[in-house]
């Protein structure tokens, strides 16, 4: 029988040799027939100790190792991506700079729009005479 293969996201590394790996799958409600989402927790076996929270991987099934642990981390996982990670981060506050630079211009162009659309309010005065002129008649 093959063994079943999961991808999923480091959740905890505090214990030695083992990671938590944390599960998400999609199903279709029998009733509802709207897509659910489910997690799930293991403990994988990380020989190395090389995976950190939020690294994505791949955990594979495996004869027990211990009480809980039955899954083994498949190698070439994206744990060697975790140094581009920090690279992303350090270019958003550049990207997050960019958008306060261009909020304010936002805001000036707001306040143009607010000034052009405020148009002078319709007189109500002519209704309320003809209302007024009813009731006397009555």
């Amino acid at each position: 029988m093959p063994r079943r293969v999961l991808e999923g996201v480091v959740t905890s590394d505090k214990m030695d040799k083992t990671v938590t790996v944390l599960v998400e799958r999609r199903f279709m409600h029998p009733v509802y027939k709207k897509y659910v989402k489910r997690t799930d927790k293991y403990a994988a076996h990380d020989e190395k100790n090389a995976y950190k929270p939020g690294d994505k991987i791949q955990i594979i099934e495996c004869a027990p190792i211990s009480k809980r642990k039955r899954w083994t981390v498949l190698e070439g996982g994206e744990a060697a991506v975790a140094p581009a990670k920090k690279e992303a981060k350090a270019k958003a506050p550049a990207k997050k700079e960019e958008a306060k630079k261009a909020a304010p211009k936002k805001a000036e162009a707001k306040e143009d729009k607010k000034e052009t659309a405020k148009k002078p309010a319709a007189k109500k005065t002519a209704a309320k005479k003809t209302t007024k002129k009813k009731e006397d008649k009555e």
